[in-house]
């Protein structure tokens, strides 16, 4: 499906700013604002920071996009939705890398009690060093 195609079916809007957030998105990875940002302004003459921000809140709020904030960074973007992954965080770098559902069908993980809630996601953040990290903390031993 084209990024005009998933626009439209989500009834969203289509325009240049939103085109070339997608295909940046798609491009893989995790990225924050800032990278997003400097990537769409190699394809569009000017875009702004906000129009960034305002074009990842509704690709967001359309589930064409995901928001993750792992604990003391800033909040990262990717395209990969409604599958229910994880995500690796190393300490170090602060590389992010996709964990598929880690045991079972969605959402992985069920709570002893969800308070009435219908759970139908779960969101796990794992923690460590990247092999990259480790040969570093190994080098300076």
């Amino acid at each position: 499906m084209t990024g005009e195609e998933l626009l439209r079916s989500r009834g969203l809007r289509v325009t240049r700013p939103r085109l070339a957030v997608l295909e940046v998105l798609a491009a893989g990875g995790h990225l924050e604002v800032d990278e997003i940002t400097q990537r769409v302004r190699q394809r569009l003459e000017s875009v702004s920071t906000q129009a960034v921000y305002d074009v990842l809140g509704a690709l967001s709020r359309a589930g064409l996009s995901r928001r993750i904030e792992p604990a003391g960074s800033p909040a990262r973007y990717e395209a990969r939705v409604g599958d229910n992954h994880h995500h690796v965080v190393c300490r170090g770098c602060g590389e992010i890398a996709d964990v598929d559902c880690a045991v079972g069908s969605a959402p992985c993980l069920d709570p002893v009690t969800a308070y009435g809630f219908e759970v139908d996601e779960a969101e796990v953040t794992y923690w460590g060093l990247c092999p990259n990290c480790q040969l570093r903390r190994a080098s300076d031993d």
